[in-house]
C-alpha cells in the first residue's frame, strides 16, 4: 500500500503531466488554426468562404438582438449613474462624454465578448465535442480532411470580422440609450449632447475597443475548439466541456482586457 507521501507526490505527478499535456494541445492547436487560416492559403488551399458565410450569420447576425437590447440598456444605466454625481456639481452635459468614452474603449467590447462567448462559443464547444463522441472527427482524418482546417478556421474568420462589427453596433445602440435619457430625462438639449459625444471622442477610443474585439475573438473561438476536441465520452462530457468553454473564454476576455486595457493606458 502506497505511503501519503508517494500517493501526494503521485498526484502532484499526474496532475502535472495533465497540465502539460493540456497546455501541448492549445499550442499544437493554436498553430494549426493560424496555419490554416493565414498561411495554407497562400499554398493552393483555399479557405472554406461558404462555411464562413455560414458562421458569420450563426456569430453575428444572430446576435444581432441581443446586442443591441443589452446595449441600449447599459447606455441608458451608464446615463443614470453618470448624471447622479454630475448633477452635484451641475456637470450634467459630461455625460456625454462618459457614455461615449465608457462604451467605445470598455463596455461595448467586453459585454459583446461575454454575450458571444456564452452564445456562439458554447455552440462551438458542443458542436465539435459532439462530433468527437460520435467519431465524426475520426472520420474526416480518416478520408484525409484536416478537421482544424475544416471546423476551426471558419468559426475563427467568421468571429475576427463579426465580433468587431457587433462591438462598433454595440458602441452605437448604447450612445443612442444615454442619448434618449438624457434629451427625456435630463433636460440636455440633443444638439448639444450630440457635439459633446463628438467632441470627447477620439479615433483612439474606436480603435482600442476594435482591438480588444478582435483579440476576444481569437480567445473565444480558440477556447471553444479546444474543449470540444477534448471531449472523451458521451453527452454529459459535452455538456461538461460546453460549460467549461463559456467559465474559461470569460475568464480569458478579463484577463485580455487588463492586458489592453493597461498597455493602451501605459503607452498612448
Amino acid at each position: 500500500m502506497p505511503s501519503i507521501a508517494e500517493s501526494f507526490f503521485g498526484l502532484i505527478g499526474k496532475k502535472t503531466g495533465s497540465f502539460l499535456s493540456d497546455i501541448h494541445f492549445a499550442s499544437k492547436l493554436i498553430n494549426d488554426t493560424f496555419y490554416w487560416a493565414l498561411i495554407s492559403p497562400f499554398k493552393g488551399r483555399a479557405i472554406r468562404f461558404r462555411a464562413c458565410v455560414s458562421e458569420m450569420v450563426q456569430v453575428g447576425y444572430n446576435s444581432v438582438p441581443i446586442v443591441a437590447v443589452i446595449s441600449l440598456f447599459v447606455g441608458i444605466i451608464l446615463a443614470l449613474q453618470a448624471a447622479y454625481q454630475l448633477q452635484k456639481v451641475g456637470a450634467l452635459i459630461y455625460v456625454a462624454d462618459l457614455v461615449g468614452v465608457s462604451l467605445t474603449r470598455e463596455l461595448a467590447p467586453i459585454l459583446t465578448a461575454i454575450i458571444v462567448a456564452g452564445r456562439s462559443g458554447s455552440a462551438f464547444a458542443a458542436e465539435i465535442g459532439s462530433m468527437k463522441a460520435a467519431e465524426e472527427i475520426d472520420a474526416l482524418v480518416t478520408m484525409g480532411i484536416n478537421p482544424v482546417r475544416f471546423l476551426v478556421v471558419p468559426k475563427l474568420l467568421a468571429l475576427m470580422i463579426m465580433l468587431p462589427a457587433l462591438t462598433l453596433f454595440g458602441d452605437l445602440i448604447g450612445m443612442i440609450g444615454g442619448f434618449l435619457l438624457a434629451i427625456t430625462e435630463l433636460g440636455l438639449h440633443p444638439y448639444n449632447y450630440f457635439q459633446q459625444t463628438v467632441n470627447a471622442l477620439v479615433m483612439q477610443d474606436v480603435i482600442t475597443g476594435l482591438v480588444k474585439a478582435l483579440s476576444f475573438s481569437v480567445v473565444i473561438t480558440i477556447v471553444g475548439a479546444y474543449q470540444g476536441f477534448r471531449v472523451e465520452g458521451g453527452a454529459e462530457e459535452v455538456g461538461r466541456r460546453t460549460t467549461a468553454s463559456v467559465v474559461v473564454s470569460i475568464f480569458l476576455v478579463i484577463v485580455f482586457d487588463l492586458f489592453f486595457t493597461a498597455m493602451f493606458y501605459f503607452f498612448s
